[in-house]
């Protein structure tokens, strides 16, 4: 249960908590634990669907809320107070966006984009790094839909253009792009942080770990922001005040940057 003096960490998954290759964190589990114990709240905010989160918070071995496909599902907020729901859906469903895209994307942009779940299983698992037994837990989507985008910078800037006018967007993770609707992660934090507010009358404070584009706004938008090193992503231009990034790639990049971020709390 959330308290006054509870701080929350808000943390990516993949390649931020998570090894990038073998998305194994078996080495920062003790840490994890002595988090908890300190009151402590850890909140993964990632691109993963549901089940992949559950199967995470299985593998660590306690319950986190949580936020899943891009800022689009809150769950378990629950954990925090027993007054507030067990889900909230932020984003529109997975329907709506698929009939957004197909009335208003021109027929040469949808030529480049490829959903993922079209193409050989063999080129699934190369792209998400899977195996096929998992692959069932990355398409049980609610909010959002896995493509390749085959053009070039300026045809992806103008899909991006049209997704916009017509609200919707996509968010660039690294291995894929997930078209969805106009929310992030910075959303659905602040959606919980101001409810946390509301019902305690204080101003939670906010750590916030990710390693990619689509976590940026929700390192802008956190008291402490921290940038799990990724030699993919170039982070030189980050307009981020106080941004800690770490010299160790995940999973111990991310114990080194939460403990910094601690220390300056």
């Amino acid at each position: 249960m959330y308290s006054n003096s509870s701080i929350l960490i808000f943390t990516d998954l993949d390649g931020t908590l998570l090894n990038r290759d073998t998305f194994k964190f078996d080495s920062i589990k003790t840490f994890l634990k002595e988090l908890k114990k300190r009151n402590i709240i850890i909140i993964p905010n990632s691109s993963k669907t549901e089940d992949e989160i559950i199967e995470f918070n299985y593998e660590a071995n306690f319950q986190f809320p949580f936020i899943s496909e891009n800022g689009s599902i809150i769950h378990n907020l629950n954990f925090l107070s027993n007054e507030f729901p067990e889900k909230i859906m932020l984003a529109k469903n997975i329907h709506e966006i698929q009939n957004i895209f197909d009335k208003n994307i021109n027929q040469d942009l949808k030529s480049k984009c490829k959903v993922i779940s079209s193409l050989t299983m063999l080129e699934q698992t190369k792209i998400f790094g899977l195996p096929e037994n998992k692959l069932k837990q990355v398409y049980k989507r609610s909010c959002t839909i896995p493509i390749i985008f085959e053009g070039n910078n300026e045809e992806k800037l103008s899909l991006k253009n049209i997704l916009l006018k017509n609200g919707l967007d996509f968010k660039d993770g690294g291995r894929v792009i997930n078209l969805g609707d106009r929310i992030n992660k910075a959303d659905a934090m602040k959606k919980i942080t101001q409810m946390l507010e509301t019902k305690f009358k204080c101003k939670p404070r906010t750590i916030a770990v990710g390693d990619n584009h689509n976590d940026i706004e929700m390192l802008q938008n956190s008291d402490i922001p921290c940038l799990v090193k990724n030699d993919k992503f170039l982070s030189k231009n980050l307009q981020i005040k106080n941004l800690i990034i770490s010299k160790q790639a995940a999973p111990e990049g991310w114990v080194e940057i939460v403990k910094l971020a601690l220390e300056k709390i």
